[in-house]
């Protein structure tokens, strides 16, 4: 069980506040999308008190601090939620790579389009 709770206001914007929200992390200055990833409602109550970067990890089925082992932080600036409420960006400043393999972004594979 978490410390952090949703307050009533934000719980209320949420579609569904038992299910995994996808979220996005964008860089606040550069407003490149940095990473996508979950987040549940104790990590999203968590994020919002602490301002860090917290997410739910699918493989290690716990709540995952942004660079807790790692030192990559990322400092939340800003949080919305889409119109749908099952949505999530999150603006940051990102202290050293945002992905884990070193890279400053997960999204560092591009596809060639035909």
């Amino acid at each position: 069980m978490s410390d952090y709770q949703l307050s009533e206001d934000v719980t209320a914007l949420l579609k569904n506040p038992d299910i995994l929200i996808p979220a996005i992390a964008q860089d606040a200055r550069t407003k490149e999308v940095l990473m996508l990833a979950y987040v549940n409602h104790q990590a999203l109550a968590q994020m919002i008190k602490t301002r860090a970067g917290t997410y739910w990890s699918r493989s290690r089925n716990e709540i995952w601090v942004k660079g807790a082992t790692s030192g990559h932080k990322q400092k939340v600036i800003s949080l919305a939620l889409d119109c749908d409420g099952d949505a999530l960006l999150i603006t940051v400043e990102q202290i050293g790579a945002a992905c884990h393999t070193g890279e400053h972004t997960c999204f560092h594979k591009p596809v060639q389009l035909e």
